[in-house]
């Protein structure tokens, strides 16, 4: 059963959609960290391991500047990092419905930059936020989630098509740009909350970038342009890495079989009965019927006569 359903998750990754690969991604790290939780939490008697703690806040931006300088990766590890099920839940159901209305519209190739940038504003404006404002208290604060990142997506999708109609359970019908209104009015009135405080913040700075985004889009200049591009060139740098790699191994194991098959290894009777046959062969069915190994053999004779 496992393996059925392993299966058809990497089918869906890799036939599917961007929106699709971004879901499945945060949920195999959703996951994989509450395993991490569930294992730590039996080793150390049944509550909660500062070795978890440790582990979660190695992949989460923070308060405070030291860490995320010497942990830089967590720009991008905690925009699909997700500890609650319904915060996951959640980001995820916005991230498809409204990452489908902008990918309809202005296209795929706009989803992830989008995720991506929102999701690094994001990061920024929690960060400064804790520098500025007093509601973090004095200790250092951690920050994860893909909620900035989708919010980014939900402003952009308000403002390419605000009269879009979403049809609401027990609602009816109801104009996209007041869904959106909505979700911005909850962040703001949130931030005078003593609840995720930094999270609202963070959530806004996505809201920022989706305008910006837009704002810049309908100037003719198209920030996910630059973003795909780079993404490009990584994976084409690896993608040459590994070619180069499996190249060379290729090229060693030819030079092997040479050094194995080079006539002067054997005796002068054996070669002439090994060219013998090689003729037979190509008497009967041609000089193409031979193996690599067979052709290498017969140059290397002549080569030795």
């Amino acid at each position: 059963m496992f393996q059925s359903i392993f299966e058809d998750l990497k089918r869906e990754f890799s036939t599917g959609n961007i929106i699709t690969r971004l879901v499945l991604i945060n949920i195999g790290v959703f996951i994989a960290i509450n395993a991490v939780w569930v294992i730590t939490k039996m080793i150390n008697g049944g509550t909660a391991s500062p070795l978890y703690y440790d582990i979660l806040h190695f992949f989460c931006v923070s308060s405070s500047i030291m860490h995320n300088i010497t942990h830089p990766w967590v720009f991008l590890t905690s925009i699909f990092l997700h500890e609650g099920f319904w915060h996951l839940l959640w980001n995820m159901l916005f991230l498809y419905w409204f990452g489908r209305i902008v990918a309809d519209l202005i296209g795929d190739n706009k989803i992830l930059p989008l995720y991506l940038l929102g999701g690094l504003v994001g990061c920024v404006v929690f960060w400064a936020s804790a520098q500025i404002f007093p509601y973090y208290g004095n200790g250092e604060t951690y920050a994860l989630g893909a909620s900035a990142g989708v919010m980014a997506i939900v402003m952009t999708s308000g403002m390419i098509a605000p009269d879009y109609n979403l049809r609401l359970l027990l609602i009816g019908d109801v104009k996209l740009k007041y869904v959106v209104g909505v979700l911005i009015l909850v962040d703001i009135f949130g931030l005078a909350s003593d609840v995720n405080t930094g999270g609202h913040f963070a959530h806004l700075g996505g809201v920022l970038m989706g305008w910006f985004f837009v704002q810049q889009l309908r100037e003719g200049n198209d920030w996910s342009e630059g973003v795909n591009n780079m993404l490009f060139k990584i994976k084409d740098f690896f993608r040459e890495k590994k070619e180069t790699v499996h190249t060379a191994k290729e090229r060693k194991l030819v030079v092997k079989k040479h050094y194995r098959q080079k006539p002067d290894k054997l005796s002068d009777m054996e070669v002439q009965e090994r060219i013998d046959m090689i003729l037979d062969k190509i008497k009967a069915k041609g000089y193409d019927s031979l193996s690599n190994e067979e052709k290498d053999f017969l140059n290397n004779a002549s080569s030795h006569k």
